[in-house]
C-alpha cells in the first residue's frame, strides 16, 4: 500500500510539471468583429435614449397634472420635475461615454 501511494504521489508530481511544456501560446486573431460592435453600441443608446425620453415625457405630463391640481405647489412641482429631467439626461449622457469608451 505503501509503495502504491508514493507511485500516485511521484505520478502526480511529473504531471504537474509537465503541464507547462503542454502549454500553447495564445494565437493572435484578427478583429473582424468592429462593425459588430459599433451596431450593438448604436442599438444599446438608442435603446437608452428611448427609455430617457419616455421617462422625461412621463415626469412632464405628471409636473403638468400636479401644477393643474394644485397650482400653489406648481413652484415646488417645477423645481423637482428640473431635477428629475437632469438626472435622467445624465443617465442618457452616460450611456453615450460608455459607448464611445468601448467602441
Amino acid at each position: 500500500m505503501r509503495k502504491l501511494r508514493i507511485f500516485f504521489f511521484a505520478l502526480a508530481g511529473m504531471l504537474m510539471t509537465a503541464m507547462p511544456v503542454l502549454a500553447q501560446a495564445p494565437v493572435q486573431e484578427a478583429d473582424n468583429s468592429a462593425g459588430l460592435k459599433a451596431i450593438a453600441a448604436g442599438i444599446g443608446f438608442a435603446i437608452a435614449v428611448f427609455g430617457g425620453a419616455l421617462g422625461q415625457s412621463r415626469i412632464g405630463a405628471a409636473a403638468c397634472e400636479g401644477a393643474a391640481r394644485n397650482p400653489g405647489a406648481s413652484a415646488k412641482i417645477q423645481t423637482m420635475m428640473i431635477l428629475g429631467l437632469a438626472l435622467i439626461e445624465s443617465l442618457v449622457l452616460f450611456a453615450l461615454v460608455i459607448v464611445f469608451v468601448k467602441t
